[in-house]
């Protein structure tokens, strides 16, 4: 890996981590909410650590895999985002089809509380190719 790959790969991966950081505050407070409005209580999968280490780690993880396109396709975001942006829906249509618990109403409040993980990691996953390339993100940040 040359300086100039060093650099590009340190930007995409700190940006995921940045936003996995954003990620990490804003589905804590999600879950707090959420379970506050629903009643939800059961934590075994969906809690306070899982949030902070599975988040973290799968944006920091999506912003090596943004390496590796800008790598194969260079600075074209769309060859990143559309295949991202897909796995975000499939995994969202495939939140629906969880059946966890046997009661119907608590697997339908996990699956609304899996769901708005779903959405707000993929959402946010998007935004990886555009921060490692904000002037503002190398300036302030990096």
């Amino acid at each position: 890996m040359n300086n100039n790959d060093f650099f590009v790969f340190s930007k995409v991966a700190l940006a995921g981590l940045f936003i996995g950081v954003i990620d990490s505050v804003l589905l804590l407070a999600f879950n707090i909410f959420y379970r506050d409005y629903t009643g939800y209580a059961p934590s075994e999968l969906i809690n306070v650590s899982s949030i902070i280490f599975s988040v973290n780690l799968i944006l920091l993880e999506t912003g090596m895999v943004c390496f590796l396109f800008v790598k194969a396709f260079g600075k074209k975001d769309l060859f990143f985002i559309l295949p991202f942006l897909l796995l975000t829906i499939y995994l969202s249509y495939q939140t629906e089809h969880l059946h966890r618990f046997s009661d119907a109403t608590i697997n339908a409040q996990f699956k609304g509380l899996l769901l708005g993980v779903v959405l707000v990691t993929g959402i946010s996953s998007l935004a990886i190719p555009a921060l490692s390339r904000s002037r503002f993100f190398e300036k302030h940040v990096y």
